[in-house]
């Protein structure tokens, strides 16, 4: 094996494919990238046993052939490199050499015989929508996903489609966050929960927001093809919580507020409550929403801003981080926060879009 690309193309197929590959996996083909070089260019494959992210790119070759070499350190030295062309070829004794400029390093590699490729599928449904699309509502829920937890099918994103309205869910069981696009038509019926990875790595596909992907799904997996790059990820197994029984049916106090404004005050309250889980008190007084926190060995921290109350006198505490979390993913101009009372949960949701993007947020004890 032995080729020629530029570094940017390289730099872009890497940080597509080497989020994939699994540092703790027992299996270390799972570890690698695997690299073909062959006349129509340069194909690169991650996988981790699960999920495939593949990448083609222009490359000169001179010599056909394949290897597995380490994604972790190739993403690093590839990044660090100079821009203009590079190098790579593959010696005998399982060595890859990569040349850029002056830079010249040997990188141990391994057979690639094992190595699993892509599976394909044959989709018994599908959904279409432009990129920007789709990337904004993965945007608008992913944070909320678990990032460990016993029962694996919350470690992804419910996909819903009912012939008219895609919703989006995820929740870590503290906190639960909705989205719903209003599309007609594009595409069958669908529910499946997709790992948070997989849909990382196709929010990462090199699409233009204007453009429209199509996402296929048979019983256990879901792929995406665009073309010169492609996404394959098994769905994750298990029946998904109810969650529309976690959304609050009525409230009794409403706060309205400047989202940017907020998200400026908390963010410098969050600096004494790291110390106590990213605990945050809320209160209303009047038209002033305050947010405190304190820590004992650091001091307390205290911060208003302007607020629209309905009946806001209450004190309640939330993980601020959850709250930030939530307000940065709405991009909107205002917000809304409903409550009852300090031990039941909150909905968080902008103004202008009504019911179709929200998170509900489990409060913490007061003390």
């Amino acid at each position: 094996m032995k080729f020629e690309c530029s570094r940017k193309d390289l730099v872009d197929a890497i940080n597509l494919v080497a989020p994939i590959a699994s540092q703790r996996s027992p299996q270390p083909l799972f570890q690698t990238i695997r690299m073909e070089a062959a006349d129509s260019g340069l194909r690169m494959t991650a996988c981790d046993g699960e999920i495939w992210g593949d990448r083609t790119i222009l490359a000169s070759v001179d010599e056909v052939g394949t290897a597995c070499v380490q994604a972790k350190i190739l993403q690093e030295l590839v990044a660090r490199l100079p821009d203009g062309p590079i190098s790579m070829e593959r010696a005998p004794g399982g060595q890859i050499f990569v040349r850029a400029g002056a830079s010249d390093w040997r990188l141990m590699a391994l057979n690639t015989e094992d190595f699993p490729l892509p599976p394909s599928i044959t989709a018994a449904s599908d959904l279409t929508l432009k990129m920007g699309e789709l990337r904004e509502a993965i945007d608008g829920v992913i944070y909320a996903v678990a990032s460990e937890n016993a029962r694996a099918v919350l470690t992804g994103v419910l996909f819903s489609y009912d012939g008219e309205k895609l919703t989006l869910v995820a929740t870590d069981t503290h906190r639960l966050a909705v989205l719903r696009l209003g599309k007609e038509g594009i595409g069958s019926s669908v529910s499946a929960v997709v790992p948070e990875k997989a849909l990382r790595a196709i929010k990462n596909l090199p699409i233009g927001d204007e453009e429209e992907i199509k996402l296929e799904f048979d019983e256990t997996r879901l792929s995406v093809d665009a073309g010169s790059a492609k996404v394959v990820s098994q769905l994750l197994a298990g029946q998904y919580p109810a969650w529309e029984r976690v959304v609050p049916a009525e409230f009794t106090r409403t706060w309205k507020l400047d989202r940017q404004e907020m998200i400026e005050n908390l963010d410098r309250t969050l600096i004494l409550a790291r110390d106590s889980a990213h605990r945050v008190r809320f209160g209303g007084t009047g038209i002033q929403l305050v947010m405190s926190s304190r820590s004992e060995e650091k001091g307390e921290a205290k911060e208003e801003i302007p607020a629209v109350m309905e009946n806001g006198e209450i004190e309640i505490a939330f993980n601020g981080k959850y709250v930030m979390d939530a307000l940065k993913a709405m991009k909107s101009d205002s917000i809304v926060a409903q409550m009852t009372e300090p031990s039941r949960p909150a909905l968080f949701k902008p103004i202008e879009e009504g019911g179709d993007r929200f998170c509900v947020i489990m409060p913490m004890a007061l003390n």
